[in-house]
């Protein structure tokens, strides 16, 4: 068996217990460790690390098609069904979405949906899921 190890990642965020609601309590990600300053988050199996800063990340975009993507930009590809649900749980939320959720390649190899929003601190972030995930690295 083949299991690809959890990753780790430390970002920025201006205000700790909002970054709390939003990864634990909207995204669902279960909390380990924390001090005054950061929150590890299990998210999907992976660790998030919220580090307390004292200003908003800059980001730019990159066109990509016809969209503008954040860059940078973190996230997760979930299975097919719990991506339309988080979907939806993040519309009845009132999240703005920087690109709306959305289908990519459809009827293609590679066909993926997809979708842009940013935390309470103003980091990107891009959930997506692939309709056969044998197909996450398929080329074109």
């Amino acid at each position: 068996m083949n299991k690809t190890p959890p990753f780790h990642l430390a970002f920025l965020v201006t205000d700790l217990e909002e970054a709390r609601k939003f990864y634990a309590d909207l995204l669902g990600c279960p909390t380990g460790r924390e001090s005054e300053r950061w929150i590890d988050f299990d998210f999907y199996g992976h660790q998030l690390v919220a580090h307390l800063a004292s200003s908003e990340p800059a980001i730019a975009t990159n066109p990509v098609d016809g969209k503008q993507v954040p860059v940078p930009h973190f996230g997760v590809i979930v299975e097919w069904h719990e991506w339309h649900r988080l979907a939806d749980r993040l519309k009845a939320a009132g999240i703005h979405f920087l690109i709306e959720p959305g289908i990519r390649f459809q009827g293609q190899a590679g066909e993926q949906a997809t979708m842009f929003f940013k935390d309470p601190s103003g980091n990107a972030l891009e959930f997506k899921t692939f309709r056969d995930p044998a197909q996450i690295f398929a080329r074109g």
